[in-house]
């Protein structure tokens, strides 16, 4: 398996090594994206070595990829120190999996959602503005085969096609930096799915809108692939609503 060092070299993992080197990190982040290792804990290569039973060479490696998301600092004479969530890398999509798959599921789900909301409206107006012909008739087929594959309860096939309609709006804005958030929003969607935190039926309306914004981008009409986009993202909050009522404080992350 090939992969990039901090200083940008390429590296040679054996495929035995790589699988646990990801079984490790796997474990590790999760744990301090859930707080079962908390912050302010210390932790010791040894101490590593011997929970996972691996070399010190894949925990060294484990540990530079956490430094490098911010959840760990090494500090001589006291060891690895775990670091508060205030110096995370929120936006990693390997973090917000990790997130996902713990305790604070809900706010990290309420989190992206704000900022979906933020940014894809604007995206879907921007793309009103700079999308190609060939590209919009594409997100209008793209936008049909999602009620296709929602009216036949297709999950699969639906989250697949609604990462891949929000990943062309983010990109058709012709804004760099949102189409760099198509990443975020497959890990929410897909973590969404994974968790049963979506309808086995998607909504109709929920359908619906996701035809109107590309037929609005279509049109050039960008205030209308605004107020689409945004009625996309208050369909998502409404269908979370219940599961955020039913967490003791879903401000945590």
């Amino acid at each position: 398996m090939n992969q990039s060092s901090p200083e940008g070299a390429p590296t040679q993992r054996a495929p035995a090594e790589a699988g646990l080197h990801a079984r490790v990190l796997d474990h590790l982040g999760t744990a301090i994206c859930s707080g079962d290792v908390a912050a302010a804990s210390v932790l010791s290569i040894e101490d590593l070595v011997d929970r996972y039973q691996v070399s010190r060479s894949v925990i060294r490696e484990v540990l530079r990829v956490l430094a490098s998301m911010g959840l760990i600092e090494t500090r001589r004479r006291v060891g690895i120190m775990i670091q508060p969530a205030e110096a995370w890398s929120v936006f990693d999509p390997q973090m917000i999996r990790w997130r996902l798959a713990s305790d604070g599921r809900m706010a990290q789900l309420r989190s992206i959602t704000e900022l979906r909301t933020a940014i894809e409206p604007h995206a879907a107006w921007l793309a009103a503005e700079r999308v190609g012909d060939d590209e919009a008739s594409e997100l209008v087929g793209l936008a049909a085969r999602m009620w296709a594959a929602g009216k036949a309860g297709d999950e699969a096939r639906f989250l697949d096609l609604d990462i891949d309609f929000h990943r062309r709006v983010l990109a058709a804005s012709g804004n760099e930096m949102f189409a760099k958030l198509q990443l975020i929003v497959a890990e929410v969607l897909a973590g969404r799915h994974h968790y049963h935190l979506m309808p086995h039926h998607p909504h109709e309306r929920a359908l619906q809108l996701h035809t109107d914004v590309a037929h609005a981008i279509q049109r050039r009409d960008g205030q209308r692939a605004r107020e689409a986009m945004v009625g996309i993202m208050e369909q998502g909050f409404d269908e979370m609503k219940t599961m955020w009522a039913q967490t003791a404080d879903p401000g945590d992350a």
